[in-house]
């Protein structure tokens, strides 16, 4: 392009084209509610499993004993943005399998356990940006959960013979228990991508339950406290850190016989704030979920579980989802 001359021979700049700059500023806005986008999938990914909505983690097991379970879960969810983002009809489906292994134990005479839990993932997010429909797929190993448990009053460690004398013989009893679960950040990860099946960060879960039963009613109460490090690669070398998130679960569970029960369950979480480079985001998280389970034994060592959770979000922003799962357990 040729320079043009001012009067007096000083150079004037060429006229912005309009045209040029209305594409630019589409581009630039349209890149940045991308990236919100992604980013807001990738926080409502994980709200999922944030209520921890299961039902017997406080049960009395007999000590010495080992237990092994696999299991499918399939959710589906609806995620609202904040209108201004334009971004309309978001969507995830996830798949889960995962598999658990439990070892009981007696430690400073009283019945303890500890958990361990690893999953693989295939997920799928969508929506409409501006119109144009938008959708990114990931597959790979989720984090690693270690759990640690141990029941503080209640619930004393026995095994065989005497395990099922006691079981038989206790109509009423109640049950205190201490844990904590630790999230590894060993799932699958790049620094480059807002969507992650892993986090890339530890979370660390200190939870307290009470348990009641009175015949075959058992009632159930679970507080939980999230705390999570920071994670210092979370997109492009930005720092992500988040407040503590807060939960509490109750569960109302009727026993027909030894190894066949059905649950009605109920939680609420609150907080979990996250901030990226030191810039508070408006993503606080507070969500009543509510979930019906069932368990019966197929033999003697094999049981199935099923269950139904649903979630919806008291924000104006969040996800409403529903889960379906399957599992079978053995132990010996």
């Amino acid at each position: 392009m040729t320079p043009r001359l001012c009067r007096g021979g000083s150079w004037r700049p060429p006229r912005h084209n309009p045209c040029v700059q209305n594409f630019l500023m589409n581009f630039m806005n349209n890149s940045i509610r991308w990236c919100l986008l992604i980013l807001l999938f990738a926080c409502f990914s994980s709200a999922c499993l944030a209520e921890e909505l299961d039902p017997r983690r406080w049960a009395h097991l007999p000590i010495d004993t080992n237990f092994f379970g696999t299991g499918y879960a399939y959710t589906d969810a609806n995620i609202a943005f904040d209108p201004v983002l334009k971004i309309v009809d978001g969507q995830m489906e996830l798949h889960t399998w995962a598999a658990q292994y439990i070892r009981t134990f007696t430690l400073l005479e009283k019945s303890a356990r500890v958990d361990l839990l690893q999953g693989y993932q295939e997920g799928r997010w969508s929506g409409l940006l501006d119109g144009v429909p938008t959708t990114v797929k990931r597959s790979g190993w989720s984090d690693t959960f270690l759990r640690f448990a141990i029941n503080l009053y209640g619930a004393p460690p026995l095994q065989g013979k005497e395990y099922a004398a006691y079981r038989a013989a206790t109509e009423v009893e109640t049950i205190v228990g201490a844990g904590l679960s630790v999230q590894l950040p060993t799932g699958e990860y790049l620094d480059d991508k807002l969507i992650n099946l892993g986090t890339n960060r530890f979370t660390f879960r200190p939870q307290i339950g009470v348990v009641h039963t009175r015949g075959n009613w058992t009632v159930e109460t679970t507080g939980i406290v999230a705390l999570y490090s920071a994670n210092n690669d979370f997109f492009n070398g930005m720092k992500l850190e988040q407040d503590p998130l807060y939960i509490l679960n109750g569960h109302l569970i009727y026993t027909f016989r030894p190894g066949t029960w059905a649950g009605a369950s109920a939680g609420y979480d609150y907080g979990g704030k996250s901030t990226v480079d030191g810039v508070s985001k408006d993503d606080r998280k507070q969500d009543r979920v509510w979930a019906l389970s069932f368990g019966f034994p197929v033999s003697r060592h094999l049981g199935i579980k099923m269950a139904y959770i649903n979630s919806r979000t008291q924000e104006a922003t969040g996800i409403d989802s529903e889960t379906y799962t399957i599992g079978a357990s053995v132990f010996w």
